[in-house]
């Protein structure tokens, strides 16, 4: 591995156990044995049970594998929406779901505040049968408040919560009772590459996929109820990237071991160290006005030097993320995961200083 220090926000830096994963999986020929034999089943099951531990998932939620979290999306709709789910969206990746929910010919309807601007109207139309939300909005460095959730939740209690926890989970504590489903893909928080999406579903939307099965297609084989059919035996029903269903099984292991509460502390403390930075720094200044708002695990500052700012760090061997979208060139986004150190991210605030 090179010496380079990825702060994007995904793909990001790898986990730091990545590499010794990956060695014990090729020599345990994870790859190569059959995705029905019984040590594969076993590795889906100390997976999904990891996974359950580290997110703290009530009775009742199941865990499924995908391609990527943006496949999550085509499926929520296919199996959850009949005509018509609402959208919060202040960035990019919100502002997807509600298209791909209009690319499959729902009536789906939109609350679109500017990027990063907080929300202030929360009525959701009668006919709406889903609520999407993002926690965490990488593409602005936003983060929804759980209160706000949990708000949601008791106003709309008959409503589905779709929950997009990519680049939130597990750095932030989530709630998991206040959503119905949730997604994130392994190339942001959990330091892996891309290619595998984590779907996690409640009972109440298995309810509403058969449901809905009874009188439409809900896809191929990943529609929900052949996802539970194989997933009550830990099973797929594909034959799924083991190697990556075995290497996040790992990590998460590896985070388990060295403490949640303390993983997250760390994020917090290490976010508090990066906003100081741009609060004091003259070239720098934050993308989201809303302090309570301000993600912790992607951080965003706008500015007018960007492209040298980035440059700068990129000669020394550190990779800052550059604005997405609308916002490429003139912001910066730096991911702070699980997989950053204390001591990284701190070498990235001194050396923020010579740009004075």
């Amino acid at each position: 591995m090179s010496n380079k220090i990825y702060f994007t926000p995904g793909p990001a830096q790898l986990f730091y156990t990545f590499e010794e994963h990956l060695k014990k999986a090729l020599f345990h020929d994870i790859p190569s044995i059959s995705h029905r034999s019984a040590d594969f089943i076993k590795v889906v099951q100390e997976t999904t049970e990891s996974l359950r531990e580290l997110l703290e998932l009530p009775d009742g939620y199941n865990i499924y594998f995908l391609n990527s979290a943006n496949e999550a999306w085509d499926r929520i709709v296919q199996n959850l929406v009949d005509n018509s789910s609402h959208h919060f969206a202040n960035g990019a990746f919100s502002q997807k779901f509600y298209d791909f929910a209009r690319e499959h010919r729902k009536s789906s309807t939109l609350t679109r505040v500017n990027d990063g601007a907080k929300f202030t109207e929360w009525n959701v139309p009668d006919g709406a049968e889903l609520i999407g939300v993002t926690k965490n909005e990488t593409s602005v460095g936003y983060s929804f408040l759980e209160e706000e959730l949990e708000n949601l939740r008791n106003r709309y209690p008959k409503k589905l919560i779709a929950l997009d926890v990519v680049s939130a989970t597990p750095s932030l504590p989530i709630n998991f009772k206040n959503v119905d489903t949730a997604y994130f893909s392994t190339q942001k928080a959990f330091g892996m590459p891309s290619g595998l999406g984590v779907w996690i579903v409640n009972e109440r939307c298995h309810e509403v996929a058969l449901e809905r099965a009874k009188l439409v297609s809900l896809g191929s084989y990943r529609a929900l109820p052949n996802l539970k059919k194989f997933g009550d035996k830990y099973q797929t029903p594909e034959t799924p990237n083991m190697l990556y269903i075995y290497i996040l099984g790992r990590v998460v292991k590896d985070i388990l071991q060295a403490g949640v509460q303390r993983m997250r502390n760390d994020t917090t403390y290490k976010a508090a160290i990066l906003n100081q930075m741009i609060e004091t720094h003259p070239y720098l200044d934050h993308f989201v006005e809303s302090k309570e708002h301000r993600s912790k695990t992607t951080i965003v500052a706008k500015s007018s030097m960007s492209r040298e700012i980035l440059n700068f760090f990129q000669k020394k061997g550190l990779i800052l993320g550059s604005g997405y979208g609308v916002h490429k060139e003139n912001h910066i986004r730096i991911a702070n995961f699980p997989t950053h150190s204390k001591e990284s991210i701190e070498m990235l605030s001194d050396m923020m200083e010579k740009i004075k």
